[in-house]
């Protein structure tokens, strides 16, 4: 047994993430930790969840949690952990659906975009699919568990679908293979490869959601320095970028197309 205090000393350079650790396992708040430092409390369960987080693994998926529009999520390795940049795409989807659209989520992962997408608008008609079978079922969790009534399914890309859709949302693997060695630790070690990298060029599902888009109009996140890149995919296709939204960082971050003369 140790202090509160002894735990939060010798975690000093990782603080942050071990009070929150800490206040995890002991179903607390950070700031009560503050206040009750002499408290003895077993230090084996958050050793084992730092060292795991020391050695690069992500503090979400220690967590088992991830907060997305305003919303806990639940995550693990099996999903990529939702992003804010991602709030952007969302944000889109909510201003430009039509009343009653129907919108299929791709690539659906713990199934953040299509879950809030329909919280949001109960409107929407919203499909979320995913190739993976494993992303699917944490998807299903949070579907369940938020009460969202969505349909999900497995298709890679549009395959599988028969449905006529009026939108197709992404946040596709958009980083190029030879790119992912890059990356921090974190990501490249911890999340699923499928769901960062699409292959050599980065555009290999963006290019399938072209291709299978269909009238629907297509909005889509997309990687740094890939803006040229997309709209000469979406003009192969007979698709025109309407706008190109930035994060709060000025990045290029979401594309929002539509076929040429309202389609292909």
């Amino acid at each position: 047994m140790q202090s509160i205090d002894a735990i939060r000393a010798r975690y000093r350079e990782h603080r942050r993430d071990a009070d929150l650790l800490l206040a995890d396992l002991l179903g607390r708040s950070t700031s009560w930790l503050v206040a009750h430092g002499d408290q003895l409390v077993d230090e084996s369960p958050i050793d084992a969840q730092m060292q795991r987080r020391i050695a690069g693994e992500p503090l979400q998926y220690i967590r088992g949690r991830c907060e997305f529009y305003g919303r806990e999520f639940f995550v693990d390795d099996r999903v990529l952990i939702p992003r804010p940049e991602t709030e952007l795409l969302v944000e889109a989807v909510l201003r430009i659906a039509p009343r009653g659209a129907r919108i299929v989520d791709v690539g659906a992962g713990s199934g953040c975009i299509g879950i809030t997408l329909k919280l949001e608008r109960d409107d929407l008609e919203v499909v979320a699919v995913d190739r993976s079978l494993a992303a699917l079922a944490v998807a299903r969790r949070n579907r369940d568990a938020l009460g969202a009534r969505l349909q999900l399914a497995a298709s890679d890309v549009l395959s599988s679908t028969r449905m006529q859709f009026d939108l197709v949302v992404s946040n596709p693997p958009y980083i190029p293979a030879a790119d992912v060695e890059t990356l921090e630790v974190q990501v490249r070690e911890h999340e699923p490869r499928m769901a960062l990298t699409p292959g050599p060029r980065g555009t290999e599902v963006i290019d399938k959601l072209f291709a299978q888009a269909g009238r629907a109009r297509v909005a889509m996140e997309i990687g740094f320095g890939q803006e040229t890149d997309v709209r000469a995919v979406a003009e192969a296709h007979r698709f025109r970028v309407d706008e190109v939204l930035p994060d709060l960082a000025g990045i290029p971050r979401v594309v929002v197309s539509s076929g040429h003369h309202g389609g292909k």
